[in-house]
C-alpha cells in the first residue's frame, strides 16, 4: 500500500458583477455587514449571527435555505452553512470568509469578495475555491455563485437608487 496520500486539486474560481452608477464606497458599507448577506443573495432566507460581532474576524453566521443547481426535484432538506469571517479591510474592501459546517458538501471552501472603484461605477468581485464537491462539476458551482452575484449586484443597485431618488429626486 502506498503511503503517500493522494490529494484532489482544489477548484478555484472567479465571478464578477458590474454596478453601473454605484460608487464602491457606497456598495462596499452593504457587503461588510456579514450578518446580512440574506438583504442581497437570492435564494438565502436565513442569515443570522451565531457568535461574534458582524465585521469583526472570527464572527461566525448561519446561512439557510439557499437553493443549488445540483438539489433534488421536490427537495424537503433545508441547504445550510455556517460561515466564518477571516479577515476584513475596508480600507481596500475585501474580506475573506470560510465555510465550517454544513450540508451541501462544499469543504475546504473560501471566498475572498472585493469591491473595485471603476470610473462608472464599481466592480464586485467573488473569488472562491474548495475541495472538489461529489456530484456536482465546477461549472454547478460558478453558475450558482456567478448568477447569485449578477442578482446581489442588480438587487444592490436597486437599493442605491431607491435611496437616491428618495434624498434627491428621481435622475433623468
Amino acid at each position: 500500500m502506498n503511503s503517500i496520500q493522494q490529494t484532489k486539486e482544489k477548484w478555484k474560481g472567479k465571478a464578477k458583477t458590474e454596478l453601473l452608477g454605484c460608487k464602491a464606497e457606497q456598495v462596499w458599507p452593504l457587503l461588510e455587514d456579514f450578518f446580512g448577506l440574506d438583504k442581497w443573495f437570492p435564494t438565502l432566507s436565513t442569515c443570522i449571527p451565531l457568535e461574534g460581532i458582524s465585521g469583526k474576524p472570527g464572527c461566525v453566521r448561519f446561512c439557510g435555505g439557499f437553493k443549488t443547481l445540483v438539489d433534488e426535484h421536490g427537495k424537503q432538506t433545508l441547504n445550510w452553512a455556517t460561515e466564518k469571517l477571516l479577515s476584513i479591510d475596508p480600507i481596500q474592501r475585501v474580506f475573506s470568509y470560510s465555510i465550517i459546517d454544513g450540508n451541501v458538501g462544499l469543504h475546504n471552501y473560501v471566498s475572498t469578495i472585493k469591491v473595485l472603484e471603476k470610473d462608472d461605477g464599481c466592480l464586485i468581485e467573488w473569488l472562491y475555491e474548495v475541495e472538489p464537491v461529489e456530484g456536482w462539476k465546477l461549472e454547478d458551482l460558478d453558475l450558482l455563485i456567478g448568477s447569485g452575484l449578477h442578482e446581489m449586484g442588480k438587487r444592490i443597485q436597486g437599493a442605491l437608487k431607491t435611496m437616491q431618488d428618495a434624498l434627491f429626486g428621481p435622475r433623468n
